[in-house]
């Protein structure tokens, strides 16, 4: 998880060559429908949305923000 003045993530970081895998694929599909309802109860309460990211290993380094990993992994 990561906070932000205006978002909360839920970030994942996965084998890049496990991303396709069906037990990956179901697990993306839950937890966006998690952030879904989450989004949709902390917004009616005041609260800020969620945002679910899905990241190849291989992605991560140093000189990464979290704005170009949400930029480039965020799943809807």
């Amino acid at each position: 998880m990561a906070e932000t003045a205006d978002c909360i993530y839920m970030l994942e970081a996965k084998a890049r060559n496990d991303i396709d895998d069906a037990e990956v694929q179901a697990k993306k599909g839950a937890a966006v429908q998690w952030c879904r309802h989450a989004t949709s109860h902390a917004v009616s309460n005041g609260g800020k949305p969620w945002t679910y990211l899905l990241i190849p290993h291989d992605a991560i380094s140093e000189n990464m923000t979290l704005v170009g990993l949400v930029n480039q992994f965020r799943v809807d």
